[in-house]
């Protein structure tokens, strides 16, 4: 059925070579190149979305245009996703423009608590953020302008151990890249155990970072 969601192994075996599921969404970045090829394919998808009735977001820059498809009925990725992303990737074909995958990423807020229940409404409050519609221990921004916040469980403790934390969701063949960078820039590898669902990295001072992706998560 159009309406169930699909996990990254459904979505990879469209073959949507342009886009990248990253969380609950498809994600693609097209390279335009300048502001009136990106401003074409804005208009072209914008008339195939309302002739499905199916809406992405559209961030439109100078050099490129980035989208994102998801089934807000359902919080993730349907075939409607698919249909759209592939149609999009032929209107983009039309006008010459490519795509880099490599190039989506999406960042989450992770903060360690042992009583999630306790801190989880001052942070829905401060931050204008609305209760997940999927995940109890995820506060959201149905809007897309900020970054979710996930608590993460953990044992009680007191500062200066470190409680929030980065995690930078990439494509699959992104993230060894990254993690090298990282650790040339003078991080470490604090651990693979969870690889390829994550790695854990941190500075020379010890704050961590996660780079994260979609496998082993189905």
């Amino acid at each position: 059925m159009s309406d169930e969601t699909m996990g990254h192994v459904a979505v990879e075996a469209e073959g949507l070579d342009d886009w990248r599921i990253l969380f609950s969404a498809l994600h693609a970045r097209f390279l335009t190149g300048d502001f009136a090829t990106g401003l074409r394919l804005v208009n072209a998808i914008g008339a195939e979305a309302e002739a499905m009735d199916h809406h992405p977001d559209l961030d439109l820059r100078y050099p490129h245009l980035n989208v994102k498809l998801t089934s807000h009925d359902v919080h993730g990725v349907t075939q409607r996703d698919v249909r759209l992303a592939r149609r999009i990737s032929e209107l983009a074909a039309a006008e010459g423009v490519g795509a880099d995958p490599s190039a989506a990423s999406v960042l989450e807020i992770a903060l360690d608590t042992a009583d999630r229940a306790a801190i989880q409404p001052f942070w829905r409050a401060v931050l204008g953020l609305t209760d997940s519609p999927s995940y109890d221990e995820e506060l959201v921004d149905l809007n897309g302008a900020l970054p979710t916040v996930w608590f993460q469980a953990t044992d009680p403790h007191d500062e200066p151990r470190q409680r929030f934390h980065l995690d930078l969701r990439v494509p699959p063949e992104v993230a060894e890249g990254r993690i090298a960078a990282a650790v040339a820039a003078g991080g470490v590898l604090v651990t693979d155990e969870h690889a390829p669902r994550f790695w854990v990295l941190a500075d020379v001072e010890g704050n961590k970072a996660c780079i994260t992706t979609c496998q082993g998560r189905d």
